[in-house]
């Protein structure tokens, strides 16, 4: 389980939203709980996409992890 931070902004009866650690996760919502959802949605998509897009590149490139205090 990994902790993000979410940017929430009311805009016209909508909320709008991104994630702060994490480029091109952004959604919206009719209410702040909904937005939340739906955010946790889209940054499940993004990783999943990162993963197989990553599959993809050649036998050059390798995973390791890191680790990043803050």
């Amino acid at each position: 389980m990994f902790k993000y931070t979410a940017i929430i902004t009311k805009v016209d009866g909508w909320y709008a939203a991104t994630v702060k650690e994490i480029s091109g996760v952004n959604t919206q919502g009719r209410t702040v709980e909904e937005v939340k959802e739906n955010l946790v949605e889209a940054i499940q998509l993004i990783i999943e996409s990162n993963s197989m897009h990553f599959k993809e590149i050649g036998s050059d490139s390798f995973e390791e992890e890191i680790l990043v205090s803050g």
